[in-house]
C-alpha cells in the first residue's frame, strides 16, 4: 500500500509519533546508567608496605570509608583481613610497618596524615567524645590486635622495642608486655625524624633547635648524646650504613639570610655530608648545581648495599634518581630521560631499587605512571610495567624479585598486584562492588593545548557517546598543585574521588577537561616552578582560562555554557575564573579554595626589608579572587570542612563575607567536624553530589 493511500490522521499520527521518537533518541542513547554513589564506592588500597623477611605484605583498604588492614604471604598471597574497623567513622590508618623481623605489624589509626597538624583527632561523626590518635600493633602469629598508646610517629627498628615520636621527644615501649610507655631520653629542641641502626643498638635522631638542627646518636642511658658534626646549619635525613659504622646526612642552610627580593626565584643550597659514626666526624661529600634546578628537592636518600648513596635530584630538569660513589665523590644517573621519577623504594638488603615513573612506549604515558626497577650493582634499568595502566608505590616482596604495587586502569580503581617477575596476580578483585559502573566509565583522552605565553598544557577529556551534539563543558582544576592527573584512577585518594565524578559528570552528559596546569609536576622543572606563579602572579590560571577557551572550540561542546570546579588549589583557581572571566566560566564550585592572598607577606619586625616588598604584596593582592569581586558575575556555590587543616575555613567565611557586602548572590556548605580529605565517605559522596547538581542546575537544566 503507498503512503498517499492512508487516512490523513493516520498519516498525522505516524509524523508525529517519528519525531516524538527521534526527539526522544539522543535521551534514550545517553541516558544515566549509574548513580554518584555507585562510581564513589571505587576501590582505594594505601600504606602497601613488606616486611624485611620472608614474602610477606600489609596495606590498608578503604571500602566506602571502612578502612581496614589487609595482609598476604607468598607464594600465594591470597588476601586475609586482619581488623574489624566495620564504620564509615573517618578514621585514617596510616604509618603501616612490619617489625625487622617480621613478626608484628604496626599502624597508626586517627588523625590526617594529609595536611598539617596531622596527629589532631578527627572527629567527623561529631560525637561528643573525641576519637583518639592511637598506635596499634598486630601479632601476626597469634592474630591478636591491641591499642599500644594514644601517639603517633611509630619508628620501628629495635629488637621488640617500638619507638615512636610524642611531644617532640623519643619514647620506647615493649611490644611483647603491657607495660608503659616511658621517655626514651632527654634533649632540648624538638625531635621530628629518628632511625635505628642496622642492628638495632643505636638511634639516629634529628633535634630541631630553630635556627638549626642537629643530626645525634643516642646509644644507651649511660653513654651521652653524640652530636654528629654540629653546626649553624640544618642538618636532616640521617641514614645508616648497611655496616651501622657511617652516618649520611644533607645539609641544608640555617639561620635567616639577608632581606633579598622576594620576587626574584634563587637556589636553594644543599650538600651530603658523610660521618664516622663513633668519632662523629664528617665531610662533605657532594654539592648541589648552583642553579635553579639543582636547588633542594626533598628527595629520597639513603644508602646502597655497597655503602654507596642513592639520592633524588632535579639538576637535569627532570626528578631524576642518582648513585653516589663515596670513595670518589662521582655521581652516575640512574633514570636517563624526559620523565619523572617517585616513590621510591630499597629492596630490604638495599640491592635492589624500584619506582613509579611517567614514562613508556606511547605518548600517553606521560599522563600515566609504571613502575621501573634498577639493579644498583649493574646500574641496569628494566621497566616491570607496561601499556594502559596505572602503577604506582611499589614495593619489593622478599630478594626473589617479586614486586608489589597499586594497579589501576581507567575504568578500574586500584588494587594491590603482585609480580614475580613474570605473571601479575590482581588481588582482591572480589571486594569490588556489584553496583559499582566499571563496565559504563569512559576512557579519558590526552589532548593539549597552547597557553598564550607559548606553554604546552596537557589535559585529559572525559566525554560519553551519544547524547546531545551541543554538550556543555566542565573545566576541572586540581589541588596541591604539585600533582599530576592521569589517564586512568589516580594513586591518592583525594584525586581517585575527582576522577569518580569527573566519571559522573561525564555521564550527565557533560564534557569534562581536566587541565593540568603550571605548578604541577611531570613536565620538567620549568613546567613545576614557573616565575610568577601563584601569589606572585597567578601565571598558571592562564592554563585554566586556555584550557576553558578550548573546551568552548569543540565542535560537540556549546562554548556558551561552560563551567568549572575544583578543589584546595583548585579551589583557588575556580575563584580566579569566576572573578576575572564570567564571560567564559558561566558557573562554578569552589572547594575549600584559597581566596584572600594579601597577607602572605608579612611585615618585618626590623628596619631591613625586601627591597620589592611593596610590589610583592600588590601583586600577591592582585592574584586574589577578592581584588577581582566586581566583575564576578557568575554563580558560585562555595564548599568547605571547619576541620581543614591544609586550607583555612576562614578563607571561604572571608570570601562569603564579602560577598553578603556587595549583596552578590551565592550558595554554600559547611561540612561540620571533617577535614581537607573528607574523611567520612558518606561527606565526599554529599560534596560530590552537590557539585555535580549545581553545574547540572545552571548549564542543563
Amino acid at each position: 500500500m503507498k503512503i498517499s493511500t492512508l487516512p490523513k490522521f493516520i498519516i498525522g499520527q505516524s509524523f508525529y509519533l517519528l519525531l516524538f521518537t527521534i526527539y526522544l533518541l539522543p535521551q534514550t542513547v545517553h541516558s544515566q546508567s549509574f548513580t554518584m554513589e555507585q562510581v564513589g564506592k571505587f576501590s582505594f588500597p594505601s600504606e602497601l608496605t613488606s616486611s624485611p623477611t620472608g614474602e610477606k605484605i600489609a596495606w590498608a583498604m578503604n571500602e566506602q570509608g571502612k578502612r581496614n588492614i589487609y595482609f598476604a604471604e607468598g607464594p600465594t598471597f591470597d588476601p586475609k583481613k586482619l581488623t574489624d574497623f566495620n564504620e564509615d567513622d573517618g578514621q585514617e590508618i596510616s604509618s603501616l610497618q612490619f617489625t625487622p623481623d617480621g613478626n608484628w605489624i604496626i599502624f597508626v589509626r586517627g588523625g590526617d596524615h594529609g595536611g598539617g597538624n596531622a596527629s589532631s583527632t578527627v572527629n567527623a561523626q561529631n560525637l561528643p567524645t573525641l576519637p583518639k590518635v592511637q598506635i596499634w600493633k598486630i601479632n601476626l602469629a597469634g592474630g591478636k590486635i591491641e591499642i599500644v598508646t594514644e601517639a603517633d610517629d611509630p619508628i620501628v627498628g629495635a629488637p621488640n622495642q617500638l619507638a615512636f615520636l610524642k611531644g617532640g621527644q623519643v619514647w620506647t615501649v615493649d611490644l611483647k608486655n603491657s607495660a608503659k610507655p616511658a621517655q626514651l631520653f632527654e634533649v632540648k629542641g624538638n625531635v621530628n625524624y629518628a632511625q635505628y641502626s642496622p642492628d638495632g643498638s643505636k638511634l639516629a635522631f634529628v633535634s630541631n633547635r630553630g635556627s638549626h638542627s642537629l643530626v645525634g646518636i643516642f646509644q644507651d642511658n649511660s653513654t651521652p648524646i653524640q652530636w654528629i658534626s654540629p653546626s649553624f646549619h640544618r642538618d636532616v635525613i640521617p641514614q645508616w650504613s648497611p655496616d651501622g659504622k657511617h652516618l649520611s646526612f644533607i645539609r641544608l642552610q640555617g639561620g635567616k639570610g639577608a632581606e633579598y627580593p622576594v620576587l626574584e626565584p634563587r637556589h636553594t643550597p644543599w650538600e651530603i655530608w658523610i660521618a664516622n659514626a663513633s668519632s662523629g666526624t664528617a665531610k662533605k661529600l657532594w654539592k648541589a648545581p648552583e642553579t635553579l634546578r639543582g636547588s633542594y628537592p626533598n628527595p629520597f636518600f639513603s644508602f646502597s648495599a655497597d655503602g654507596n648513596l642513592i639520592f633524588q635530584s632535579y639538576e637535569d630538569g627532570w626528578q631524576h634518581l642518582y648513585a653516589l660513589e663515596v670513595a670518589s665523590g662521582k655521581t652516575t644517573l640512574l633514570t636517563p630521560g624526559d620523565y619523572m621519577v617517585e616513590q621510591v623504594n630499597l629492596s630490604s638488603d638495599k640491592s635492589k631499587l624500584i619506582f613509579s615513573a611517567n614514562t613508556g612506549s606511547q605518548p600517553q604515558d606521560l599522563d600515566r605512571r609504571h613502575i621501573g626497577a634498577i639493579n644498583l650493582a649493574s646500574k641496569k634499568l628494566n621497566w616491570i610495567t607496561e601499556g594502559e595502566g596505572i602503577e604506582a608505590y611499589p614495593v619489593w616482596i622478599g630478594n626473589a624479585g617479586k614486586t608489589a604495587f597499586f594497579s589501576a586502569n581507567s575504568q578500574r580503581s586500584h588494587l594491590i598486584a603482585v609480580n614475580d617477575g613474570i605473571n601479575t596476580k590482581l588481588l582482591q578483585e572480589s571486594i569490588i562492588p556489584a553496583d559499582f559502573p566499571q563496565a559504563s566509565l569512559v576512557v579519558p583522552t590526552q589532548v593539549k593545548f597552547t597557553a598564550p605565553d607559548g606553554t604546552t598544557v596537557y589535559g585529559q577529556l572525559f566525554q560519553k557517546e551519544g547524547g546531545s551534539t551541543s554538550k556543555p563543558g566542565i573545566i576541572f582544576a586540581h589541588g596541591g598543585p604539585q600533582r599530576q592527573m592521569l589517564l586512568g584512577w589516580s594513586y591518592m585518594d583525594y584525586y581517585s574521588n575527582t576522577y569518580a565524578l569527573n566519571q559522573y559528570l561525564a555521564e550527565l552528559g557533560f564534557v569534562v577537561l581536566s587541565v593540568n596546569f603550571r605548578l604541577g609536576i611531570g613536565y620538567g622543572y620549568e613546567f613545576h616552578r614557573p616565575a610568577n606563579g601563584y601569589y606572585q602572579g597567578a601565571v598558571e590560571y592562564q592554563d585554566i582560562k586556555a584550557g576553558g577557551e578550548y573546551l568552548a572550540k569543540l565542535s560537540q561542546v556549546n562554548g556558551d555554557k561552560i563551567g568549572i570546579y575544583g578543589g584546595s588549589y583548585g579551589g583557588y583557581l575556580t575563584a580566579l575564573a569566576l572573578a576575572r572571566d564570567s564571560d567564559l566560566f558561566k558557573v562554578g564550585v569552589d572547594i575549600h579554595g584559597v581566596h584572600d592572598l594579601d597577607g602572605r607577606y608579612e611585615l618585618p619586625e626590623t628596619y631591613e626589608a625586601a627591597p620589592d616588598l611593596d610590589k610583592a604584596k600588590k601583586i600577591a593582592w592582585e592574584s586574589s579572587p577578592m581584588a577581582d569581586l566586581a566583575t564576578w558575575t557568575s554563580p558560585v556555590l562555595f564548599i568547605h570542612s571547619d576541620d581543614d587543616r591544609n586550607v583555612d575555613v576562614a578563607q571561604t567565611a572571608y570570601i562569603i563575607r564579602r560577598f553578603e557586602e556587595l549583596g552578590n548572590p551565592y550558595e554554600s556548605i559547611i561540612i561540620p567536624g571533617d577535614t581537607h580529605h573528607w574523611m567520612k565517605w558518606s561527606n565526599m559522596i554529599k560534596v560530590d553530589q552537590a557539585t555535580a547538581d549545581f553545574l547540572k542546575k545552571h548549564l542543563m537544566d
